[in-house]
C-alpha cells in the first residue's frame, strides 16, 4: 500500500509538473509581439520569435508584429483655393510599442477609426496650404511624404508608426468639376480668339511687306530695264552712226530694207503711193539712184 500510495504521489507531482510547464511556456510566431501581464499589470513585452517562459499565474496578450493597412473612407477637404477635393488615402502602419499601443486603444478594431481620423487631420493640415494644381503635379510623392510626416508626429504616442502613406485618387466633387471644367473651357476658347486674333494681325503685316518688297524689286527692275534700254539704244545709235559714217550708200540700203520689212510685212497692208516715190527707189536699181 505504501509503494502504491507513493507511486501515486509520484504521478501527481509529475502531473502537477507538466501542467505547471504547459502553463508556463509560450511561443511567439515571427509575425507577432506578446505582452506578458500579471493580475493585468504588463510586466514584459516580447518582440523576439521562439520559445518564452512565464509564470503560471501570468498571461499573455499577442499584438500583430506585420505591416497592417489602413484604408479610411474618401472623405472632401477644402485646399488652399477653397477648392473641395474628394480624397481617398490609403496608409500603412507598424505598431512600435505593444504596450502603448494596447493602453491607447486596447484592439485593432478599436485602433482603426481613431487612426482614420489622425490622417484625415494631417491630411487637412498639409492641404489647407496646397493647391490642386501643386496635389496632380511631380510635387504629389512630397506632399504624401508632408502628410506622413505629420500624422507620425501624432501617432507616436499612441505606439504605432506609419511607414506608407498615398494618396489614391484627389478629384474635384462632381459639380465643382463641372463649374470649373466650363471655366477652363471658357479660357481656352478666349486664348484661342486672341491667338487667331495676333495670327491674323501678323499674317496683314508679313502680307504688307512681302507686297512692298515686290513693289520695290518690280520698280528697280524696271528702272534697270529701261537703264539697259538705254544703254543698248544708245550703242545702237552709235554702231548706226558708225556704219553710216563709214558707207552711207550701204546705211541707206538697210534702212530701207528695214523700212520694207516692218511696212509690208503685216497680211492685209495697202499702200497707195506714187510709183514714182523714194519709198521705192531701190526696187529699181540696187544704188537707189533715180533713173535718168
Amino acid at each position: 500500500m505504501r509503494k502504491l500510495a507513493s507511486g501515486i504521489g509520484v504521478l501527481a507531482l509529475l502531473a502537477i509538473a507538466v501542467v505547471g510547464v504547459s502553463m508556463s511556456a509560450f511561443t511567439v510566431h515571427q509575425t507577432q509581439q506578446a505582452i506578458v501581464f500579471q493580475f493585468g499589470d504588463p510586466r514584459e513585452v516580447i518582440t523576439d520569435p521562439g520559445l518564452h517562459w512565464k509564470l503560471p499565474w501570468q498571461s499573455v496578450r499577442y499584438v500583430e508584429g506585420r505591416v497592417l493597412n489602413l484604408d479610411p473612407a474618401a472623405e472632401e477637404i477644402v485646399d488652399k483655393d477653397k477648392n473641395r477635393l474628394v480624397v481617398d488615402v490609403i496608409s500603412r502602419f507598424v505598431i512600435q510599442d505593444p504596450l502603448l499601443f494596447v493602453q491607447s486603444f486596447g484592439s485593432e478594431s478599436n485602433a482603426e477609426p481613431r487612426l482614420a481620423q489622425l490622417v484625415s487631420k494631417a491630411m487637412r493640415d498639409v492641404f489647407a496650404v496646397e493647391t490642386l494644381k501643386s496635389v496632380l503635379s511631380d510635387q504629389r510623392s512630397a506632399i504624401m511624404l508632408r502628410i506622413r510626416t505629420v500624422a507620425n508626429k501624432e501617432s507616436t504616442r499612441f505606439g504605432i508608426s506609419f511607414v506608407d502613406l498615398r494618396v489614391r485618387r484627389a478629384d474635384l466633387p462632381k459639380v465643382n468639376a463641372e463649374a470649373i471644367y466650363q471655366s477652363m473651357q471658357t479660357e481656352r476658347e478666349r486664348d484661342a480668339r486672341e491667338l487667331r486674333a495676333e495670327g491674323q494681325e501678323a499674317a496683314i503685316t508679313i502680307r504688307a511687306a512681302a507686297d512692298r518688297e515686290r513693289v520695290e524689286l518690280v520698280a528697280k527692275a524696271q528702272q534697270r530695264s529701261q537703264e539697259l534700254k538705254g544703254e543698248g539704244d544708245g550703242e545702237a545709235i552709235r554702231i548706226y552712226a558708225d556704219a553710216f559714217g563709214q558707207d552711207p550708200e550701204f546705211f541707206a540700203f538697210y534702212r530701207s530694207m528695214e523700212a520694207y520689212r516692218n511696212a509690208l510685212g503685216s497680211d492685209g497692208t495697202t499702200f497707195v503711193l506714187s510709183p514714182d516715190s523714194d519709198f521705192f527707189r531701190f526696187f529699181e536699181n540696187q544704188s537707189g539712184s533715180p533713173k535718168r
